[in-house]
């Protein structure tokens, strides 16, 4: 409809994949290049984790483009399967043979043999999991095992996982430690900047048969505020801005149409209403529930009642996508502990500075038990993810950040939008033993009594063997925590102590 008044010879932000609209920006081709890296490195899993519509596809179709002639690929688009259905559909993609109502022993044996053969003729096997997030444990721990298989160079299995943030949360379980640490490569994409989000219309404004600009810098401003920098909601608002442009007749798209196509397609409010800082907080108090809030004044120690505010009706789509982002969680996290903030990775940044990450999923209980700052993840009414960092307690009111926006939510909001899983920093100690059991010698048996007696708020015992007492206190420390129960100080659960017993970095009640 629009496409001659505006010179098009095709509709350039049409959500439908097109090779010939692949647009790499910096963090894209940084994506491709760590992946590329982590197949080259003969690991046994690659990871590429984002929000929806980042372009993670991009980046998958690029690497998978990059693969050798000489690689047989597997590529796997629903994951919600079994350790059988999904063997079966690996069989399936690389043509491999096996009988009717087979085994788990025998899918197993016959991509064992596929993948032995297929070595020995010089040719490579990747497997893709695409929405890999949905995998089951169990699942997962299947597939590491397919990756035992190697020579003394390579693995002979590669496997590319591709989910949402919430696979990286799933990897942090307990029982898929060892997978984890077979992970050669991971990037997490980011949404687009604004200088991306520019070039990312014009580039498929040229594809589309367009040579001069279209859209006024204050419609790209409004793109990157009302997308967020998602490239599938910026394909969405463009799409829309130029049918309203050419119902106008207007030869240039300039904000209001963009804000007008937001109304339309986000059912964000029109423009006019302030966006202050009480504005704000009480947009979020409509859109997730907060609930009464306080505002922390900058540069004070105490805090004010905010006003009584009727929320106004506003969509936060425009919004909470850039505020509500794993990366702004971390760097409010980094600078509450007095920290430069990361600009990418910031687990790898953590060690970096001498800190470490500890991810878990876990309840309330729990996480308020460790009176540490967190990373939270949390839902919103619509059930969307977005993450926010857990800064302070008091009383039964806990500090909470989002974006630029700091409230105290009452710990009933906490229970209703809290999803499960955390990450926190701390400070570890240089060494730490790897396990301690009745074997261990009694330096190590004490120590551990120390620490649990420290965390349990009791005396210590004089210890030279590990024995029945430390053995059950041990196992009561486990299910407090949410740990595995088996009595004996792994590695997890060492970690935990340390962190327990830890005196350095800021806490959520001090004192405490």
């Amino acid at each position: 409809m629009y496409k001659g008044f505006y010179g098009f010879t095709q509709s350039p932000f049409s959500i439908a994949p097109n090779p010939a609209f692949l647009f790499l920006s910096d963090r894209h081709r940084e994506a491709l290049a760590h992946l590329t890296y982590g197949l080259g490195e003969n690991g046994g899993f690659v990871l590429l984790t984002g929000e929806v519509g980042t372009g993670k596809t991009t980046v998958s179709r690029s690497l998978l483009a990059q693969l050798p002639e000489d690689t047989d690929l597997a590529f796997i688009l629903n994951p919600a399967l079994t350790e059988s259905e999904l063997l079966a559909t690996l069989c399936d993609e690389l043509k491999i043979a096996y009988p009717e109502g087979p085994t788990l022993k025998q899918l197993t044996d016959c991509i064992s043999a596929f993948l032995t053969e297929n070595h020995e003729r010089g040719r490579r096997t990747v497997m893709v999991i695409d929405e890999a997030q949905h995998l089951k444990p169990e699942v997962l721990e299947q597939l590491r095992l397919l990756t035992n298989l190697e020579t003394d160079t390579r693995k002979l299995l590669q496997v590319i996982l591709i989910g949402q943030p919430e696979l990286q949360a799933l990897l942090k379980r307990q029982e898929l430690r060892q997978l984890a640490q077979r992970i050669t490569a991971r990037y997490h994409l980011l949404p687009l900047g604004r200088e991306d989000v520019a070039a990312y219309v014009n580039h498929r404004l040229h594809v589309a048969g367009r040579s001069q600009p279209l859209f006024k810098s204050s419609a790209i401003k409004a793109l990157h505020q009302y997308s967020g920098g998602v490239p599938r909601v910026i394909n969405l608002l463009a799409e829309r801005a130029l049918m309203g442009g050419y119902g106008a007749q207007k030869p240039m798209i300039d904000a209001d149409d963009v804000s007008s196509a937001a109304v339309e397609v986000l059912d964000a409010k029109p423009k006019g209403r302030p966006w202050g800082a009480v504005a704000a907080l009480s947009v979020l108090t409509a859109v997730l529930g907060f609930g009464t809030t306080r505002l922390l004044l900058p540069d004070a120690q105490a805090s004010v009642p905010a006003p009584t505010v009727k929320a106004p009706e506003v969509d936060l789509a425009a919004w909470i996508p850039t505020q509500g982002r794993e990366l702004i969680a971390f760097q409010a996290l980094f600078h509450h502990w007095g920290e430069p903030v990361p600009a990418e990775l910031p687990c790898r940044f953590a060690e970096l500075r001498g800190l470490a990450c500890e991810g878990a999923r876990g309840d309330l209980d729990q996480l308020l038990t460790l009176n540490r700052p967190a990373v939270i993840s949390l839902s919103s009414d619509t059930n969307r993810v977005y993450y926010g960092t857990l800064l302070g307690a008091e009383d039964d009111r806990y500090l909470m950040a989002l974006g630029e926006q700091q409230f105290w939510a009452p710990r009933s909001w906490l229970e209703e939008h809290y999803r499960g899983t955390y990450t926190l920093l701390w400070a570890p100690p240089a060494s730490l033993p790897g396990l301690i059991g009745p074997d261990s010698a009694g330096a190590q048996v004490q120590w551990l009594e120390n620490r649990l007696a420290q965390v349990q708020a009791r005396s210590a015992r004089l210890l030279n063997r590990f024995d029945r007492q430390l053995e059950s206190d041990l196992r009561t420390f486990q299910r407090q925590q949410g740990l595995e129960i088996d009595g004996l100080a792994g590695r997890q659960t060492l970690e935990r102590l340390s962190l327990l017993a830890a005196v350095d970095g800021p806490r959520l009640k001090e004192g405490n």
